[in-house]
């Protein structure tokens, strides 16, 4: 009998919740006492972290297809080996190898880097193929440098010791540096609110509700894409996990009153892309700009509320045009949504002002003031399960226990945080490496050459350069390469930092939907079973006004420099700026073409005077006089511009 629940117990979910609990506790044991650092706590948990990767991996199906299966058991216990050795060894010997063996390793030494770099490298490969190929690439770069018959990139290569020991032992850099130290700290910390409100169902509860905000009109329906993808992304801070979580809901109903397929993915795409800009969880990045700059997280958040107002203003306007030509203006019954919901709803977004009063108003720490939110969040959610469950005895949560929805927890804290451990992992020893060849002084050089010539080319060719890189890279790959490379110059020309910094953020944000490799535009393309290319052109299309902000930022700087009623007023014109160019590319002035495209690129020219005129005053007047213009312009949109005749005639289901 013994035998036999033992043997139900020894399966592969069992053996992730043991290593995501054991991952789990340890974290919240260290945001709480922050104790032995975080280098120290990188060195030792990454292990862990690896372990779960793997573990997620395989349990989604065999790591090699074209093994048996008795060999891919084998492979995933080596590699679970790997990683136990190598958290064996710093747990006896970090002091030693992070302080009196610096420079000077021993043969132990090199070969638990080696093997965790080899790890480290084929998880890339399983996992993000793009980083694992450019890794391999700049590998061979470093080693035969030398070879290079164009002296921009020549240098005097180095030793495969010497690529292993700088990405692996030293620490500072590659798989145990300052990158994977950011993943189990303050990412980690954060996640714990993601981790909660997946756990108990708040995300979907969200959703119902914000559908239901949407309105009753059939034109308003793609709204609640956009309401989602905004409270979603207040603790996502991923645009494919956005579009998972949202798109699977939205886009199904969108198509359901007469959204075409590629037309819904592309609207859930670009707002599930705001989860990377909406605080106060704006990405990987926004972690990663706190650490560049040194300064506290909340001094980036505070400055991205004004990004992220402009951000989804100007995206639901532009969806709202856009549907009044597709749809008809009929009314569609509002869902009903069930008390469960509104209270975890209400939790959600008290949790939210709870963090954001903890990290402004009350001075807390970054670690402890997610600590607590995560913490406060998850002790409402069950008490209100406890209620629904017992008190109420709602249906709703008739199937769930307890004990599940907190497993749910620790298994999505574990999933989300292995993710990003092996990203960034993979990304410090990519970084590394540039670091070892030279080549990020070499590119900054170049850059700042041509800022001598003319300040306006340099950015242009940053964003040139952030734009190919982009499109080959996640965002977060983006903004690191963006940030080593294209900052220094920038701030050496002159530019504030925290302009150049955030131009770079806003630059790997728009590489999320550049050709081909848009994980969100893929996923929602997926769930809306369109082209992928038809949706990714579509968001790219809808996401074009809201681009023009990666460049008014340098000429409204208070924006993103001054927190207060200047970044208010910056905001605004902003905002008057990219939903004016909205109106212009999507808009009806009147029913004749000629006429309506002259009234509409002359609006677009108070709209770019107000965007990028340096100065203010002359800024602030466009914009008072784009503003009533486009709100006419708004009016007359809904009652001229009539949608295609195959859309009316669907059944408003």
């Amino acid at each position: 009998m013994l035998r036999e629940r033992l043997k139900r117990l020894a399966t592969l979910p069992s053996l992730i919740f043991v290593f995501g609990t054991i991952q789990f506790v340890w974290l919240v044991w260290y945001f709480y006492t922050g104790y032995g650092g975080p280098q120290e706590l990188c060195a030792q948990v990454l292990s862990i972290a690896l372990i779960l990767q793997v573990l997620f991996m395989y349990n989604k199906g065999d790591l090699y297809a074209w093994l048996p299966v008795w060999a891919n058991r084998v492979i995933v216990a080596l590699y679970i080996a790997v990683c136990l050795y190598a958290l064996y060894y710093f747990l006896r010997y970090f002091e030693d190898v992070a302080i009196y063996r610096q420079g000077s390793y021993t043969t132990q030494d090199f070969i638990v880097g080696l093997l965790m770099f080899l790890l480290v490298m084929e998880l890339s490969r399983l996992a993000h193929p793009t980083l694992f190929w450019v890794n391999v690439v700049l590998v061979v770069y470093t080693l035969w440098g030398y070879l290079s018959p164009v002296d921009f990139f020549w240098h005097p290569g180095t030793s495969f010791y010497r690529i292993v020991t700088s990405s692996t032992v030293e620490l500072s850099t590659g798989i145990w540096g300052i990158y994977g130290q950011l993943a189990l700290t303050l990412i980690a910390a954060f996640l714990l609110l993601a981790a909660a409100a997946n756990g108990f169902g708040a995300q979907n509860a969200m959703i119902n509700v914000m559908r239901r905000l949407a309105g009753r009109s059939r034109q308003l329906v793609p709204q609640s894409a956009v309401l989602g993808s905004l409270a979603v992304g207040m603790i996502s801070g991923s645009g494919s996990a956005n579009a998972i979580v949202v798109g699977s809901i939205t886009i199904p109903l969108m198509k359901r009153y007469g959204v075409p397929g590629a037309f819904a993915g592309a609207i859930e795409s670009s707002a599930s892309m705001g989860g990377l800009i909406m605080p106060p969880m704006m990405g990987v990045g926004a972690f990663l700009m706190s650490e560049f700059l040194g300064v506290p997280y909340w001094d980036v958040v505070v400055r991205g509320f004004g990004l992220a107002l402009v951000y989804y203003a100007t995206l639901a306007l532009v969806v709202y045009l856009l549907c009044v030509r597709l749809l008809p203006r009929d009314y569609v019954p509002a869902p009903t949504v069930p008390l469960y919901d509104q209270v975890k709803t209400g939790i959600f977004f008290l949790s939210v002002a709870f963090l954001i009063v903890l990290l402004g108003w009350a001075g807390f720490g970054e670690l402890l003031a997610a600590l607590y939110t995560g913490a406060f969040m998850l002790g409402l959610l069950v008490l209100a399960y406890l209620y629904f469950k017992h008190a109420r005895r709602d249906p709703l949560v008739a199937k769930e226990s307890l004990f599940g929805n907190l497993r749910l927890v620790i298994q999505t804290h574990a999933e989300m945080t292995s993710y990003l451990t092996l990203l960034l992992a993979t990304l410090g020893i990519m970084i590394g490496l540039f670091t070892v060849t030279g080549f990020i002084n070499r590119m900054g050089a170049a850059l700042l050459d041509l800022g001598a010539w003319n300040i306006v080319a340099m950015i242009l060719m940053a964003y040139l350069f952030g734009w190919l890189v982009g499109a080959g890279l996640p965002p977060t790959a983006t903004y690191i390469i963006g940030a080593v490379i294209i900052v220094g110059p920038m701030r050496e020309m002159g530019v504030n930092p925290w302009v150049a910094h955030f131009f770079v953020f806003l630059l790997s944000v728009w590489g999320e939907l550049s050709p081909p490799t848009s994980l969100t535009a893929a996923v929602a393309a997926r769930i809306a079973e369109a082209s992928f290319m038809r949706t990714m052109w579509e968001a790219l299309k809808i996401a074009l006004p809201i681009t023009l902000m990666t460049f008014a930022i340098f000429a409204r700087t208070d924006m993103v420099v001054n927190p207060g009623w200047r970044q208010v007023l910056a905001s605004a014109i902003v905002l008057v700026g990219t939903s004016s160019i909205g109106f212009a590319m999507f808009g009806r002035f009147v029913e004749r073409p000629v006429s309506d495209v002259l009234l509409r690129i002359a609006l677009a020219a108070f709209a770019f005077v107000a965007l990028l005129y340096p100065d203010g005053n002359v800024a602030l007047g466009a914009a008072l006089i784009a503003l009533p213009v486009t709100v006419f312009g708004v009016w007359r949109h809904r009652h001229i511009a009539s949608p295609k005749g195959e859309l009316q005639a669907q059944p408003a289901a």
